[in-house]
């Protein structure tokens, strides 16, 4: 009789503040949780479970009814499939080149403008166009120039470079160009790649170059040193960070790239990313656990890459 009474009290008691501020919390955050759990969570499970196991289009309606069983096999056979291998070696050098064209194009042209001159800000405003410009318009554009038919590119070199018969840009897997063969239509998709992207690296670098102090310049410049010097000794320093962060921006962005390519050449001509690889195995093949092996091997590659950032940028602050 005589604990009865304090327990009963225990339990009347109101909450204290920091259990109101926790379940404050949660509810606040529940629908962002809810959210993350629906539209990433359970996916990333689905795409390993299936992954994992031998299942087809037709085998979704019998999805959860019946005991799945677990193989490997889907890895096996994308890592002893020479086309994996294949679209691995162009989806890495489609990347990499589309990642220093843009980078590069977008540090040429912010250094560039950096100065002020008349006209400066519609200059700017021109090279955004391509990167606003809608997909599926800026395909249009460049399928139009190049038509073997019609293309004004075609035009050109036939009339004025020479060229015995009209090129087909798009679906030519390799030209020779005084006995080199070049991957033509693989070298189309990353100069689209660079014209739609490298406004964004002029973006990221322009508004860097704004922190750069120009007594530091003025300085070199008192004591001596010519144009190539100041930029190469003070200003390409100070945006080395947001050169790096741009490069594996860019790369992780273009290893994922599916439908600039696909709407361009629909991997015709040696442009068969993993991209598409995962889309032809998803669609045309209906074999969604050879589609969801190679996404995962897609996703080691990116992982890889995210480690490796992580680790300079914590060396760089701890060298800091």
């Amino acid at each position: 009789m005589t604990t009865a009474a304090p327990r009963g009290l225990r339990r009347g008691r109101p909450p204290g503040r920091s259990r109101r501020d926790d379940r404050n919390g949660l509810l606040l955050t529940a629908p962002t949780l809810l959210v993350v759990l629906i539209a990433s969570i359970i996916p990333l499970v689905l795409v390993v479970v299936f992954a994992f196991s031998e299942i087809r289009l037709v085998d979704i309606p019998r999805l959860g009814t019946e005991p799945i069983e677990w193989t490997l096999d889907n890895f096996r056979r994308a890592l002893g499939n020479p086309s994996f291998w294949q679209a691995l070696g162009t989806t890495l050098l489609y990347a990499t080149l589309a990642m220093i064209g843009s980078v590069g194009v977008g540090l040429v042209l912010a250094l560039a403008l950096r100065r002020p001159f008349r006209g400066r800000g519609v200059v700017r405003a021109l090279l955004l166009v391509p990167y606003v410009l809608p997909v599926i318009a800026a395909v249009t554009i460049w399928q139009t120039m190049l038509n073997p038919q019609y293309g004004i590119v075609n035009a050109v070199g036939r009339e004025f470079l020479g060229w015995p018969s009209a090129v087909g840009f798009l679906n030519t897997t390799t030209a020779e160009v005084w006995g080199i063969p070049i991957p033509l239509s693989l070298l189309v998709v990353v100069c689209f790649e660079i014209w739609t992207s490298a406004p964004l690296s002029f973006l990221f670098i322009t508004a860097r170059l704004q922190g750069v102090a120009p007594s530091i310049e003025e300085a070199a410049a008192l004591d001596g040193a010519n144009s190539r010097q100041i930029t190469t000794r003070i200003v390409l320093p100070q945006l080395k960070g947001v050169i790096l962060l741009l490069c594996l921006l860019r790369f992780i962005w273009t290893f994922q790239s599916f439908s600039e390519i696909y709407l361009l050449t629909e991997g015709a001509g040696g442009t068969q990313v993993m991209a598409l690889k995962v889309y032809t195995e998803l669609v045309t093949r209906a074999d969604i656990g050879s589609a969801a092996a190679y996404g995962l091997l897609m996703s080691v590659v990116l992982v890889a890459l995210l480690v490796v950032y992580i680790v300079l940028a914590r060396r760089k602050v701890d060298v800091e």
